[in-house]
């Protein structure tokens, strides 16, 4: 009973966010992209970041939408590791037996990609919110943005974790909604 639960409340929550996750991924990729190796103007990287904050629904709503989002996909990735747990032996069966499906590849990329994320997803939300509501100075949330797009690594790597991050979100988010059936599958020859 538990596991149906979890995996309803996966599956309320996955569609809801698909579209802001994936305006999130494609416009945080194309930042850093952007401004690393094609030379994107300053206001061009604005637009995109306003884009990537939900700046379009007003400042005033851009630190609900950043915690929104955030809470939105620590909530999903909770509940797929819940999903996980319960059924890891299962999982590691049919990975083992080469029988390979959406659902596998889907887990599969959660299971790569959950740590990173949820990272990334806690430090976005700490930036926006202790800029918006706890008074922070741009330069003391920094350590926030520093981890969040992984400066630490240096310029070079920060590039690779975000694109690999984006890449990572993106494929989840693609094997996922095809999972959940609003995309009618084709037949052959049709």
């Amino acid at each position: 009973m538990a596991n149906l639960n979890v995996r309803k409340i996966h599956r309320k929550i996955a569609p809801i966010l698909f579209i802001p996750l994936l305006l999130s991924a494609l416009t945080g990729v194309a930042y850093r992209l952007g401004r690393t190796y094609f030379g994107v103007s300053d206001e061009l990287g604005e637009s995109i970041l306003s884009i990537h904050e939900g700046k379009f629904l007003g400042k005033p709503l851009v630190p609900f939408y950043i915690l929104l989002l955030g809470l939105g996909l620590v909530a999903m990735i909770a509940t797929a590791l819940l999903m996980f747990k319960q059924r890891r032996q299962n999982y590691f069966k049919s990975l083992s037996s080469g029988r390979v499906n959406l659902r596998s590849v889907h887990g599969l990329f959660a299971l790569i990609f959950f740590l990173p994320l949820f990272i990334s997803a806690v430090t976005g939300v700490m930036f926006r919110i202790s800029r918006a509501w706890l008074g922070l100075s741009e330069e003391q949330a920094e350590i926030f943005m520093e981890i969040h797009q992984g400066s630490y690594l240096g310029s070079s790597l920060r590039v690779v974790y975000v694109l690999l991050i984006g890449l990572g979100l993106l494929g989840i988010l693609i094997t996922g909604i095809q999972m959940t059936g609003i995309f009618p599958k084709r037949t052959p020859g049709a």
